[in-house]
């Protein structure tokens, strides 16, 4: 695996030695968690914005419930359930 050097403020440091020390992982191990979450936090928060950018045009919101509606139908498409 590669590796690079980051420059942290030592309060962040500090925290990132605090949290290896109380999981029990190595610090680039808690790096990784946390920069993975935040890349899902941020994923989500786009996602949220264009749905609220959708949500606020009534045509555009309009079209897209439609599509789920007719989506909805493909959940009972007549199939029999798997037998156990």
């Amino acid at each position: 695996m590669a590796t690079t050097t980051v420059r942290l403020a030592k309060s962040t440091r500090d925290a990132l030695r605090q949290l290896a020390a109380e999981s029990g992982e190595p610090m680039s191990v808690v790096l990784e968690k946390a920069v993975e979450a935040y890349r899902r936090q941020c994923i989500f928060a786009q996602a949220n914005a264009a749905y609220a950018a959708l949500r606020s045009d009534p045509e555009a919101w309009a079209d897209e419930l439609a599509e789920r509606r007719e989506w909805e139908g493909t959940l009972a498409d007549g199939l029999d359930e798997p037998k156990a």
